[in-house]
């Protein structure tokens, strides 16, 4: 079908809220969002400079910093753009577009890439003698690039399903970005097919993936109890602990919003901001301030520095 796409311009009307919190919100999210990608840009800065943490964990730690810091990137500026202009922020078509593809491009990325990591949990926990020759190096470049061409593919999908359809009449997307479910309230044509095919494609992706998890976490559990001492128990408790707590954040908001029926456009831009400005964050603070390997990292790092300037 061909795109008889009449609308050349986007209006996102960003997050439901009283005008007088504009600049309180702007200053909110200003700081959460530079906290992110400063936040993401030192873990990515810590694994590369040390060689303690050019370990398999610290591989896929870095694969989803730098998601984190790009999957925030592609919805906050235009979110702060929304909160400086009473009338909404433009987008263009190409420009809503490529939004759209980069959002569920990083989003499902980080889905399969949790699923991964969860794996590895698993395999260092309950294989600790065999688990260097079955993750090498090798096999962790493998994962991960198996991670990136699905959520390539997974968002090509998407992304084709949503804009094959004409847009002839309101332009105003009831958002603070383009997301398939409030882009396909504005088509001129018959969206039911395109919801169920795109309910099942999300579906598919973040159910299968989060039992998948589910799965290698009963089972690190069950191994997690063979270990006898209280010590053991506890530290491979704690190495997973931060993973649950940010996979749970991601999670439930997204099924929440896709894999619900029906859709309040107020409550879902709500919600939408866990997943989105929330969970970015949460990845450098949880992975720093409960890890003790990367806060000796950093403190080495932060040595180094000051030995390198009073030089």
């Amino acid at each position: 079908m061909t795109n008889m796409s009449l609308v050349t311009m986007f209006i996102l009307t960003g997050l439901p809220h009283s005008p007088e919190l504009d600049t309180l919100l702007f200053g909110i999210f200003l700081v959460i969002y530079a906290l992110t990608v400063v936040g993401n840009l030192l873990i990515l800065l810590v694994i590369t400079v040390d060689p303690h943490l050019h370990t398999p964990m610290y591989y896929f730690l870095s694969n989803l910093s730098f998601i984190d810091m790009w999957f925030s990137t592609v919805t906050v500026p235009k979110m702060l753009m929304t909160l400086v202009s009473p009338e909404g922020s433009p987008i263009s078509f190409p420009g809503c577009v490529a939004q759209l593809y980069s959002f569920h491009f990083l989003g499902s990325t980080e889905c399969f890439l949790y699923t991964v990591m969860s794996y590895d949990r698993f395999l260092a926990i309950s294989y600790p003698l065999r688990y260097a020759s079955m993750m090498s190096g090798r096999t962790c470049a493998l994962l991960a690039t198996t991670t990136w061409l699905s959520g390539s593919v997974h968002s090509a999908v998407q992304t084709t399903l949503t804009f094959r359809l004409p847009f002839c009449g309101p332009n105003q997307i009831q958002h603070y970005f383009c997301d398939a479910p409030p882009i396909l309230k504005l088509t001129c044509a018959d969206t039911s097919a395109n919801e169920v095919v795109i309910f099942v494609n999300i579906g598919v992706v973040a159910l299968g993936c989060f039992f998948l998890i589910v799965l290698s976490y009963v089972s690190i559990i069950h191994s997690i109890l063979k270990i006898h001492t209280s010590e053991g128990r506890w530290r491979a408790f704690q190495t997973c602990a931060s993973h649950c707590t940010v996979v749970l954040c991601f999670f439930g908001p997204g099924v929440f919003i896709y894999l619900r029926p029906g859709s309040k456009e107020a409550m879902d831009r709500i919600v939408a901001v866990f997943y989105t400005v929330m969970t970015p964050l949460l990845n450098p603070v949880v992975y720093t301030l409960r890890n003790k390997e990367v806060k000796k990292a950093l403190l080495t790092l932060k040595d180094k520095v000051a030995y390198s300037q009073s030089k």
